[in-house]
């Protein structure tokens, strides 16, 4: 199912790895999270829903930092996602990791997902280019 959200046109055009992802390299990456220290993903559920994926990686212990991403299900709608996936992650990163600094990077041309993440205190610290796209950083201070 993920897999599927994975390669939905709608998501993979906002990801680092735009290619469709094979089921092999799909398991490989199940696989690697059962034994990482430093990546934490979650099917998040609304109601009897699967709504969305979000996770924590990159780990800092001496900042207390670590980045977040997300995405819906690009098959449903659900409203308020991107407010109800943000406030978990918030909730999560404060009071479960006891994170002090949370970071994000989003595709500039992702406008829409750059204003959410303002909205919830979220500010640029920087730019840089991945696959010949420009990519904004952005960072919230959690205490």
């Amino acid at each position: 199912m993920v897999l599927s959200w994975r390669n939905c046109e709608d998501v993979k055009k906002w990801m680092y790895t735009n290619h469709n992802i094979t089921l092999d390299e799909h398991l490989a990456f199940i696989e690697k999270l059962k034994s990482s220290s430093d990546m934490l993903y979650f099917l998040v559920k609304g109601g009897e829903q699967n709504i969305a994926v979000l996770d924590f990686t990159n780990f800092n212990s001496k900042e207390s930092s670590s980045y977040f991403g997300l995405y819906a299900n690009p098959f449903i709608k659900y409203a308020g996602v991107g407010r109800v996936l943000e406030e978990v992650a918030l909730d999560y990163a404060t009071n479960i990791l006891n994170l002090q600094t949370l970071k994000l990077e989003v595709f500039s041309a992702n406008i829409a997902v750059i204003n959410l993440h303002k909205k919830y205190g979220f500010t640029i610290f920087a730019t840089k280019e991945v696959n010949s796209l420009e990519v904004t950083c952005m960072e919230k201070g959690l205490t």
